[in-house]
Order: structure tokens, then sequence, then C-alpha cells
């Protein structure tokens, strides 16, 4: 049996040495290198190009190389016959909250407007929001959504959830798919932590900014696809939204003449809110890799319909 690491905008080797520390006597391949793909039973898999599983005739598992699986399923040829896993990794939740936390802080402290008197030579001070009159709502309460809730609360926020079905949270008021409008009404910091569904595609968008309250702020740290691009640049032009901290897009890496790199509203970072460590990883996809080998069942499988 053989591991194929599948990837496209990742560097392989860390993955690779990752798990042939964990077992060395694992037999792994990179691809478009492999000797022989019909022995190829488990892929781990970034960004995969369109259609390549197609060729691999014995391929029993597939594992995402992070928590989503939206880019494997964007393929038109994926094999939805097979398990899919994903990765769930505790450093990703505590990357993820100090991402946003950081966000946060600098909408809550106005470094934005600090910088801009800085570029103007503008000595002037400006009182700050104090953090317990903060509402944080988080649309998203998985692993990642569930642990910032909790540790955003702690910080001394006023957090609001949304999820599709209802969740019990200490001290973390929750909303179901059909209150989005309450939800959404009483927030001042905005964060999309959603899987990206067809139900989810485009969520960001005027009709849910006009209803958030006026000099809110939005960080996305979900996908790219969840946001209205266009929607967002009226929202900011308006006033309606007071700035925003985007990691994701739709197209990454984000184009150079993209709109966004000059709009002095919105922070820019490149798809680092949480970035998968291999060797943090490797043992659970050792582990997955050997309950398929027993046909035991798996850990952290996908359920495909849902689209996570």
């Amino acid at each position: 049996m053989t591991i194929s690491i599948i990837c496209t905008n990742k560097n392989p080797e860390p993955w690779y040495l990752a798990l042939k520390e964990i077992d060395p006597s694992l037999d792994i391949q990179i691809w478009p290198d492999e000797n022989n793909k019909s022995v190829i039973e488990f892929a781990l898999c970034w960004k995969q190009p369109e259609g390549i599983l197609q060729d691999y005739p014995n391929l029993k598992c597939i594992c995402s190389m992070g928590a989503g699986i939206d880019h494997l399923l964007s393929d038109s040829f994926f094999p939805k016959n097979l398990p899919v896993i994903r990765l769930i990794d505790p450093s990703l939740a505590q990357s993820m909250f100090e991402y946003i936390y950081t966000a946060a802080m600098y909408y809550l402290r106005e470094f934005d407007l600090y910088q801009r008197q800085k570029n103007q030579i503008i000595w002037e001070q400006h009182q700050p929001k104090a953090i317990s009159q903060t509402t944080i709502g988080i649309m998203g309460l998985g692993k990642l959504g569930e642990y910032c809730a909790r540790k955003l609360s702690q910080a001394g926020f006023n957090i609001v959830g949304w999820a599709r079905t209802k969740k019990q949270i200490e001290d973390v008021k929750t909303y179901t798919s059909e209150q989005l409008e309450i939800f959404v009404s009483q927030t001042d910091i905005l964060i999309c932590l959603l899987p990206l569904t067809p139900q989810t595609v485009g969520i960001l968008n005027s009709e849910l900014f006009n209803i958030t309250p006026k000099n809110s702020y939005l960080i996305n740290v979900a996908r790219g696809e969840h946001l209205v691009e266009s929607d967002l640049i009226t929202a900011l032009n308006t006033g309606q939204l007071k700035g925003a901290c985007l990691d994701v897009f739709t197209t990454e890496p984000l184009p150079q003449d993209h709109p966004f790199w000059t709009n002095d509203k919105i922070v820019i970072t490149p798809h680092c809110s949480s970035i998968t460590d291999p060797v943090s990883v490797a043992p659970q996809i050792v582990q997955n890799y050997r309950l398929m080998q027993s046909c035991k069942p798996l850990m952290n499988e996908v359920d495909l319909q849902r689209g996570y």
C-alpha cells in the first residue's frame, strides 16, 4: 500500500518528512513523479489538478491537507464514492484565535485611523470602544468557530454565534440558520468561519451588510467565495462598514490589479490566519492510513452531502 502526496501550491517535502518521522517504513510517493499509480491507495491532497484522481485505479481514501475540503470538491471529476477525511489540528484553532483577536483589536483600537493620521502627520487621540461594549458575531461554529467563540468570550467580548443547527456554548448566545437577521443586527465585528457550501457561497453580501450596525467591521478567514467583493466595496464606500480584514479571496494570489490592494479600509493577508503544521497533523494522517488498511472507521470523515 502506498500514499501519494498530490498538491499544487504547497511544498510536499515537509509533509513527506513528517510522515516518515512517524513511520519510516511508509511507502510515500509525490505527484507527479509516482513510480506506479496503481499501487496508490491513500491520497493526501491540496488543490489537486482537475481530474487527476481518476488516474489512480485502486484509490481507497482521500485526505485533505487542511480543515477544509472545498478545494477537493471543486474538481468536477472528484470521486465522491470514496471516503474523504479532513485534518483537525489543535494548533490551528489557537492560531486562528490569535489572528482574529489581532484583527478585532486592530479595529477596536483604531490602528487603521492612526495609520492614516501618521501618513498625514496628524496627532489626534480617539477614545476607543471598550471590549465589554463590543459584540462579535461568529458565522460558523465548528471546531474552529467554537474555540474562537470561547476564547473571545474569555477576553471580555460579548459573543454571539450563528450556525446551521443549534449549538450550546457557555457564555455564547447562538442562533440557527433561520435567525440570521437577528444575529447580524447586533454584531459590531462580523467573523466568517463558515464551510464553503452551495448555501454559503456569496453569503457576505449587501443584504447582510445592510443589517449590521453602522460602522461595523468584517473579518473573513473562511473562503473568498463567501464574499461578494463588489458589495463589500459598496458597503465601505457608503460607511455601512468601517473596514474589513480579509485573509481569503476568490482568486489567490490576489491579482495585482485588484481594487482591494489600494483600498485603505481593507487589511489584506495572504491566507495565513491558520496554516496547517505537517508535524502536528502527521500522527492523525498515519493513524487514518492504518485504519483504512484495517477497514476500520476513519477519524474526521466528511459528510460529502453537507460539504464538511
